[in-house]
């Protein structure tokens, strides 16, 4: 008999179902009932709702009714009928129900309710399970597709950029470094330095923090691309917005500047969100009451409200005469911690805010300059709670002053030869941005910690699963 979804039964039931034989898999939420009946609360992942099982015990073997325990997988064959009971429309009478596979009371993790998303992430193999991380892996998978359909149907070329990489696009130098030399004995030059021309590449390599880079060469020849893919950062922080390995989305688009940068930024962002509040509602309903009272609200708000668009210097400006306590100080020239982004967005403007000329030291090489010599065309784009979701700018594409910059900062002109070749040959005003796919879902999910939207989030000391 073919299986039957769950997601399809309680949303979109035929009539002509109700009264047949059917069949549903999945794992057992709970059981309960008397000496007569059970009521099996059964999920397949598909939706957060349960369908509910009735069994009449008198006919169904007692040995195989105690195998069925919360954590258990079964298939149920029965007729599905029209429920008398609250919270669904449909429920089944079974008829046959088969063990794939038990889980013992005593020691399955997830036997009861509670627990806490501390104890959770030390069993990230199992916390799918939950109502919790089924629903925001339902999330995180809708915004995967959504951005792939956005920018499919806006004309844009997926690219993949390499995850071995010899650059270090952010400068930051917090990289994790590939090597297939002896890590006890590598070889060694004249000098006693690690000898990387004996290497598998021939020279230094890592894992990248960012495909930005490579995707300007992409948009030099296709006009509009987009990556989407891991990137990974070396940095020893335990933090709740940071991760060593995490997704992150890059568009790169030819002749575009600073203004259709932004104008991109806020269409491709409330595109996401409304996506979100028309496909994955019941689950963020759920987190909505369960997590953020002010979740659906403040994802509405995104969408209903135009972004404001202010100079990085206006902002201090606003900041000075706030008259409020900053943890940290605010000046001229200092980079925006998430307390001064949130300020903006949630009390001053009460909107969404792209700030842009940024101070040119505070970002990096490879943002256009301004005929001010002292700030950049970058662009980052500030939301509620969460403070910087997007962060880009319109790329520098005089060779001349992108030379003298990457000198500025001490970077080897021969490292990214091949990066200012698209500005000596056929150069081109073009911008692009990044976003972090993880701060997405932590904004849509309303979820506060980052290692609680990935699968299995990789942070220091931990790469278990």
């Amino acid at each position: 008999m073919e299986r039957r979804i769950i997601k399809d039964l309680l949303k979109s039931v035929k009539k002509e179902d109700i009264g047949e034989i059917i069949n549903v898999k999945g794992w057992v939420r709970t059981k309960r009932g008397n000496k007569n009946i059970a009521f099996i609360a059964l999920n397949d992942g598909s939706i957060i709702h349960n369908i509910q099982i009735v069994v009449d015990l008198a006919n169904f073997d007692e040995e195989l009714m105690k195998l069925i325990t919360t954590g258990s997988c079964i298939s149920a064959n029965g007729k599905l009928v029209e429920s008398v009971g609250q919270g669904q429309n449909v429920e089944i009478q079974a008829t046959e129900i088969h063990v794939y596979g038990t889980a013992d009371a005593e020691t399955y993790p997830l036997q009861k309710k509670g627990h806490s998303l501390e104890f959770l992430r030390e069993i990230a193999h199992l916390r799918p399970r939950t109502n919790t991380f089924g629903a925001v892996l339902r999330i995180r998978h809708a915004m995967s597709y959504a951005l792939h359909k956005y920018y499919n149907d806006n004309g844009f070329y997926y690219l993949h950029t390499p995850i071995i990489t010899g650059s270090d696009a952010e400068g930051a130098g917090a990289m994790f470094r590939v090597t297939t030399l002896d890590a006890k004995n590598p070889p060694l030059t004249e000098e006693g330095h690690v000898n990387h021309a004996e290497d598998f590449f021939g020279k230094e390599t890592n894992l990248t923090v960012s495909g930005q880079l490579e995707a300007e060469l992409g948009a030099m020849a296709l006009s509009k691309v987009y990556t989407f893919g891991p990137t990974f950062r070396a940095e020893n922080s335990n933090t709740p917005r940071h991760l060593a390995e995490f997704w992150m989305n890059e568009p790169e688009v030819a002749f575009n500047e600073i203004k259709e940068n932004m104008d991109l930024a806020e269409d491709f962002i409330k595109y996401l969100i409304t996506y979100a509040l028309e496909n994955c509602m019941d689950d963020i309903e759920f987190l909505n009451n369960m997590y953020d009272k002010e979740l659906i609200e403040r994802l509405n708000f995104v969408i209903n409200n135009d972004f404001v668009r202010l100079a990085y210097t206006e902002a201090i400006e606003i900041l000075e005469k706030s008259e409020q306590k900053f943890e940290f100080p605010v000046s001229w020239g200092v980079d925006l911690q998430s307390e001064h982004e949130r300020y903006l967005v949630e009390k001053h403007f009460k909107k969404p805010v792209i700030l842009t000329d940024y101070p040119k030291d505070i970002k990096a090489f490879y943002m256009k300059q301004n005929d001010d010599g002292k700030t950049v065309r970058a662009m980052d784009v500030l939301f509620p709670k969460i403070g910087e979701i997007i962060g880009g700018s319109q790329r520098e594409e005089d060779l001349d002053k992108l030379k003298n910059r990457i000198a500025e900062m001490g970077i080897p002109e021969k490292d990214v030869w091949w990066y200012l070749d698209t500005r000596r040959f056929g150069t081109a005003p073009h911008s692009g941005f990044g976003l972090g796919f993880e701060r997405l879902i932590l904004f849509v999910t309303g979820m506060a910690n980052i290692r609680d939207v990935i699968p299995f989030p990789r942070t220091p000391m931990n790469a278990e699963f």
